[in-house]
This record gives structure tokens, C-alpha cells and sequence, in this order.
């Protein structure tokens, strides 16, 4: 099977497990700690560039995992990195990332930061027709290091998540494919050389994301047309290829996209357009996995209860939008393995101090003891990026692995650490 859609099984992760703890990197009182398969990083990156042109450039959305370690992977495999803030931009760099293969998106971009970008050779997509003003001021005084493009909103209609799609006639994001004034400012601006638009992400068809790199593509050819050479060379066509949560999830592939694009919008992989892509879901998401210790089972009413210490602060989408979002759960005794016996209702909550901070309730599973495992899967994308410091619970520790080799990526953050992030400076 691909790499490229399947998931880590739970022999794999007891595997791992069990080598973290018998290393000493996982210890009794270690109560969370979150898994990166790097050598599955590498290999997806690696189908991507076999599927698409030599010249393409795949831009890891730092946004779905921005830990160094892990975006210095994606690097050394071949990608650049897709920053939505300035903070990214820097997360970026910081894992070694050339310059020229950064594609910073921020829809909220300030002249200081517009300036840092220009002036250091990244890639600028300006989010609407007032910042491509910006841009040009700035570049007269900084020079023109930077490749420039305009975000355009496909207008391909919101998939099944509504909140995660970009490409409604009200998204926020970008100038409407139809709105004339975009073609007056390639007029004017001739170093406006990209075009860039992003349907959404998990949850969107492939006709839609189809569609609009075909709507794009077509944006391109009347552009260039317009301007009488090529002047528009690269089409950013986002990411948004859905995950699989689920055994039963059947999602497109890689190859369904791939061969979707080559047949709909087949200028697109040929000279001199470049294509860049924004993957960070489909890279990262199943590539990761959590165990947390069960720290007490009780009881309330009839409901079996297994209280562990991740909730809402790592799943912030899950606990809150639970009909929109998903993670598989399983249970491994405090040896590693996968616990066996009859299947019974227990409901695994998180440690915050509110209500809702459930994660799955009455989810079938073996007879679940304090002390156990909770594995809770597919955790690599949008779930450490989107922390919440609510109640002050500080970032589990973080692991990476290849093969049998184990490394840390990010250290368990302590109460000190928790402190100094809510201190003042020092004088």
C-alpha cells in the first residue's frame, strides 16, 4: 500500500512504545508523549516529487506541525515550507529552509513583516489587491529578491467542513477569481509572476480542488495572454488532500489527484509554468500518534470514565467540533502492549477543568486500569499547532523515530517553563 494513505498499525506502535520505554525516554512519570514516524515524513515527500514535475516545489504547511525538528525533515527530503505568519516564516528558516523555497500566506501581513520577507528572498502570495500596493512600495525600497503572487479565491463553493473551507463566495482569503480589478493589477504590477489559490483542507472533493486549478489555470492563460509573454509562470495550487481517521475512510489518493490534474489541466505540468503545492495534513496527520497514561478510571452514573492527560489542549478541533473531526483510540497495558479481553463502554475524558473536554465517549474497549496506555491515533497534523493553554498544562514531550533509532524533538515542557511563558521579561 502508499505510504501515502496508510495509517501506522498498532503493532507498529507497540513496538515503538515498548523501545521508548525500555530507552528510558518514556518513564512512569512521563504522562503524555506524542510519536513522529519520520522515515513516513520522508516518503510521502518522495511521492510527491515522483508524481509532479522535476521543477515543482512542495511547501510543507508549517501551520499542520510547526516543530523544527520535524520541519528540518521535510527539508532535508526536498520541500519548502508554507508559512501563514510571520512566526512560521522564521519557524521556516530556523529548520534550514532556503529563503526562495518559503511561501509565506498570511492574509495579515504588516509593512515590517512584508519588508523581512522581501528583503530575505521569500516567496510572497499577497492575500488581496491593497497589500499587492503595500508590496510594491516596499519592494522599491528593498529590491526585488522576492518572487511575488496574488491568492485568488477559486469560488468552488465550501466542502464538508465548513469552517475548514477557504473557497466560498465569503471566505476571507484572497480576491475573488471573477473580480475584474485582478487582471488590471498584473497589468501593473509586471513582477506579479505567481497565482496562488487553496480550496480548503479534509473534506473537500477532488472535483472541487480539480476544479479550481483548472478555473486557475484558465485565470493564467487569459492573463498571459493579456500581458503578450509569460508573465504569470507559477500557480500555487494549495493543498487539501483528505486524511485517513478512520479503517473504514476511503479518501482519494495522491495518484487520483495526480491523474485528476494531468487530465483536466495538462499545461500544468508542462513548461514554463512551476507548480507549487501546500500539503500539510496529508504529510503529517497519519504519520503521528499519542500515548497518555490513564491517571484514574472512575465512575459517573453508569458511565465508566478513563481520565488521561491530553483534552481539549491538544484536541482542540476534536472536542469541540466532535461531528467534524475524529481520532481512533486503543488501549495498551504499562508494559507497551496492546491490551486483550472482552470489550466494554468507557468513556475517555481529558484533564481540563471544563465539561466538554471529552474525547470519546462510551468507545468500546478492553478493561481500561490506571496505569495504561491511552493511544490515541493519526495525531500528526493540527493538534500540537493548535495547543491550547487553557488550564496551563504544558507540551508533552515529543519523539521522533526512523527504524529502531528514537530522538527527542521537543522536550516535555515543565511547571517552570509553563511560568516563565506567562512572566513578564526580565529587567
Amino acid at each position: 500500500m502508499s505510504t501515502w494513505v496508510e495509517r501506522i498499525s498498532l503493532d507498529s506502535i507497540s513496538h515503538v512504545l515498548r523501545a521508548s520505554l525500555a530507552e528510558g525516554l518514556v518513564t512512569p512519570d512521563t504522562p503524555a508523549v506524542v510519536f513522529h514516524d519520520l522515515a513516513r515524513v520522508r516518503a510521502r515527500i518522495a511521492e510527491l516529487t515522483a508524481r509532479f514535475p522535476p521543477t515543482a516545489l512542495h511547501a510543507v504547511a508549517v501551520k499542520a506541525n510547526p516543530l523544527v525538528a520535524l520541519l528540518r525533515t521535510a527539508v532535508e527530503a526536498g520541500a519548502g515550507l508554507e508559512a501563514a505568519s510571520i512566526e512560521e516564516v522564521h519557524l521556516a528558516l530556523a529548520a534550514g529552509c532556503p529563503p526562495s523555497r518559503v511561501v509565506y500566506d498570511s492574509p495579515a501581513k504588516t509593512e515590517a513583516e512584508l519588508a523581512m520577507a522581501l528583503g530575505r528572498g521569500v516567496h510572497v502570495n499577497a492575500d488581496n489587491l491593497a497589500e499587492l500596493d503595500r508590496v510594491a512600495a516596499i519592494r522599491a525600497q528593498v529590491g526585488g529578491a522576492s518572487t511575488v503572487g496574488l491568492r485568488v479565491n477559486p469560488l468552488v463553493g465550501a466542502g464538508a467542513i465548513e469552517i475548514t473551507s477557504v473557497a466560498a463566495r465569503s471566505s476571507k482569503f484572497g480576491v475573488a477569481i471573477d473580480d475584474d480589478a485582478l487582471r488590471g493589477a498584473f497589468a501593473r504590477h509586471p513582477w506579479l509572476t505567481a497565482l496562488h489559490a487553496h480550496v480548503g483542507s479534509q473534506g473537500c472533493s477532488l472535483e472541487m480542488l480539480v476544479t479550481a486549478a483548472r478555473r486557475v489555470e484558465a485565470l493564467l492563460h487569459d492573463l498571459n495572454r493579456r500581458a503578450g509573454r509569460a508573465q504569470v509562470t507559477t500557480l500555487d495550487i494549495g493543498g487539501g488532500l483528505p486524511v485517513t481517521y478512520r479503517d473504514g475512510d476511503r479518501p482519494f489518493t495522491l495518484d487520483d489527484y495526480v491523474g485528476a490534474l494531468r487530465s483536466s489541466t495538462p499545461s500544468l505540468f508542462e513548461p514554463p509554468i512551476r507548480l507549487v503545492t501546500e500539503m500539510g495534513r496529508a504529510v503529517h496527520a497519519t504519520a503521528g500518534w499519542a500515548a497518555s497514561r490513564v491517571e484514574y478510571v472512575k465512575k459517573a452514573g453508569d458511565e465508566k470514565l478513563a481520565v488521561i492527560h491530553l483534552g481539549a489542549d491538544f484536541f482542540v478541533r476534536w472536542v469541540y467540533q466532535p461531528r467534524d473531526w475524529h481520532h481512533d483510540v486503543a488501549v495498551f497495558d504499562a508494559a507497551g502492549s496492546p491490551k486483550q479481553g472482552p470489550l466494554e463502554p468507557c468513556t475517555v475524558v481529558g484533564p481540563l477543568c471544563f465539561g466538554g473536554d471529552v474525547l470519546a465517549r462510551c468507545a468500546l474497549l478492553p478493561a481500561v486500569a490506571p496505569g495504561d496506555f491511552v493511544i490515541l491515533r493519526d495525531v500528526g497534523a493540527y493538534t500540537l499547532g493548535t495547543w491550547s493553554r487553557h488550564c496551563s498544562r504544558g507540551l508533552p514531550l515529543v519523539l521522533g523515530y526512523e527504524g529502531d533509532l528514537l530522538r527527542v524533538l521537543k522536550a516535555r515542557e515543565t511547571p517552570y517553563d509553563v511560568v516563565r511563558f506567562w512572566s513578564p521579561p526580565s529587567p
